[in-house]
Order: C-alpha cells, then sequence, then structure tokens
C-alpha cells in the first residue's frame, strides 16, 4: 500500500548555511524510490510516495542520504498524510480567525507530556499561549514567532533535552496536509 508522506528537514537554508537546494532534495527523495515527489518552499519541506512503513525508518534514511551526500547532518521528521490532516483538524485555536503569522505547530521526534513544559509559567506570556497534541505543539503567537517570548522560552535546551522538534507556521501545516492527502 502507498502512503503519502512529508518530510521536515530542521534547520537547512537559514543564514546561508547548511544548503540543501530543493531540486537535489527531490532528487534525492527519487533515488531513495520514493514517488510523486514535491517539495513546498525552501526551507526543508518535502512530500513524497512510499510504499515502506514507518515515519521513524524513512526519516533515518533520508537522514542518511542528506549526510552523504551534503557532508553535514540534518535532522529529519517523516509525517503521513493523515496524520498531518488530524494535526490541522485537532489545532485548538480558532485557526480560521487567525493569520498564517499568528500560529504555528512544532513537531517533535516523539511524545511530549505537561512535565516538560512545567517550570514554564505560561500567564507570563499572555497573551501567547502553547497547547500539546499528539506529538506536537501549537503556538499562538499574536505578534508572530520573530517577536515571541514565548517561542524563546519553549525553545532552551532545557525544554528540548533529548527530543527534535521543527516548526511550521499554519499555512505551511495546511499546505502540506494538502499535498499529502491521500
Amino acid at each position: 500500500m502507498t502512503t503519502r508522506y512529508a518530510v521536515l528537514l530542521r534547520g537547512i537554508n537559514v543564514g546561508g548555511a547548511r544548503k540543501v537546494p530543493m531540486a537535489d532534495l527531490r532528487e534525492l527523495l527519487t533515488g531513495l524510490g520514493h514517488g510523486d515527489v514535491g517539495t513546498y518552499l525552501n526551507s526543508g519541506n518535502a512530500v513524497f510516495s512510499s510504499e515502506t512503513a514507518g515515519e521513524d525508518g524513512l526519516a533515518a534514511a533520508v537522514e542518511e542520504a542528506i549526510a552523504h551526500r551534503f557532508g553535514f547532518s540534518v535532522d529529519c521528521l517523516v509525517r503521513s498524510g493523515a496524520y498531518l490532516r488530524a494535526v490541522a483538524d485537532g489545532c485548538p485555536f480558532p485557526a480560521a480567525e487567525l493569520q498564517g503569522k499568528q500560529l504555528h505547530v512544532t513537531f517533535f521526534s516523539g511524545p511530549v507530556g505537561p512535565e516538560r513544559f512545567a517550570a514554564l509559567d505560561q500567564r507570563a506570556y499572555l497573551p501567547e499561549e502553547f497547547r500539546l497534541g499528539d506529538r506536537v505543539l501549537y503556538l499562538y503567537a499574536p505578534d508572530g514567532l520573530g517577536r515571541s517570548k514565548l517561542a524563546e522560552a519553549l525553545n532552551r535546551p532545557a525544554v528540548n533535552k533529548d527530543i527534535t522538534g521543527t516548526s511550521r507556521n499554519w499555512n505551511t501545516v495546511l499546505k502540506l496536509a494538502e499535498l499529502t492527502a491521500g
């Protein structure tokens, strides 16, 4: 059975470092045997079809191929179209009423529970807020991510210890869900 997936690359093409051209990424994914390969934006979003099951195994194969081809390591998360649709449908904020730059989703490599964020006093960051979902954190930042004090606190190494996370704005989340729809 063929499944549509998105691969989310963490921290590429930012500030001139760790360049991964999207044409090269498409070629790399095709070379791994995936079909219907495409990319979205220049910030490390690709979609593909695969008969291989298992998001973690697919991510490991992409990470290995990137390291071999480009000479540096990149953390990758692979998520199925069904999962991305569930993330979009499960948003705890009124997404339809917000601008895409006000709502972000951080995808994590594994489950995250409230204990990971217990040291954060959420009230101190209002009106910014976050909510947890299945391997995701939804962040409402009314002034955008670049000005968000809560996003800064959520990115501290102590909070992200032993887990990989990568964030996308709401418009990108919706587009990836669309591009991976079965």
